[in-house]
């Protein structure tokens, strides 16, 4: 994994600075809107949320059966104190619970994590996805993107970024359709408060 954490980037360390510059910057209403849009969970649908952070996904999900990983036991601590009634959260790499997870899934998500990923990493994070999904399951994925004529504020930001291997939509459909050939993908750049771009991604696991 690629990201940068010194420095400035250090700031987003805690877990309540995170929250905070995700509430700042819009991010509540970027993910009411993934979820609507992308996500759309049905009721008691099983979901497995890849690098979930605080897990504020949650918030737009009700009904769900929801299983978090991430590194960060700041990140887990918090997601436990606030939905600790409603999920599963675990401080790990999801790899190593690949085996005991296939076929589990209805959804996987993998939101702001792509770009935190070389692209041997990425494909594995593709592999991981679709071996937990049950059939007709869908991963889906949110990232900074690159594109033509974006706004010169959303480039230095994601230029900025912590996560160092941010792709183009070409890019990104490229390594999902090595396992999910029927993957597509949406920029958007009205999901933020301030000028940003990102990708969604929608796998389905067709068979």
């Amino acid at each position: 994994m690629s990201q940068n954490t010194s420095g400035l980037y250090k700031i987003l360390t805690p877990a309540w600075a995170y929250s905070l510059f995700q509430d700042i910057v819009g991010g509540k209403r970027a993910r009411e809107r993934i979820v609507r849009q992308y996500v759309r969970p049905e009721p008691d649908a099983r979901v497995l949320d890849i690098g979930c952070g605080t897990a504020q996904i949650l918030e737009f999900m009700s009904g769900v059966q929801y299983v978090g990983y991430d590194l960060s036991s700041a990140y887990i601590e918090r997601a436990r104190a606030r939905y600790g009634d409603r999920g599963a959260f675990h401080v790990n790499d999801v790899c190593a619970m690949r085996s005991e997870l296939s076929g589990e899934f209805d959804i996987v998500l993998a939101l702001g994590v792509m770009h935190h990923l070389n692209d041997d990493e990425a494909v594995q994070l593709f592999d991981i996805a679709y071996d937990v999904l049950k059939k007709h399951g869908r991963l889906v994925t949110f990232d900074a993107a690159y594109a033509p004529n974006q706004h010169p504020f959303a480039r230095w930001m994601i230029r900025h970024d912590r996560g160092k291997n941010v792709r183009t939509e070409a890019e990104m459909l490229a390594l999902a359709h090595r396992r999910f050939p029927a993957a597509k993908a949406e920029l958007r750049h009205d999901l933020l408060r301030i000028p940003y771009t990102h990708v969604i991604l929608e796998c389905p696991k067709l068979s």
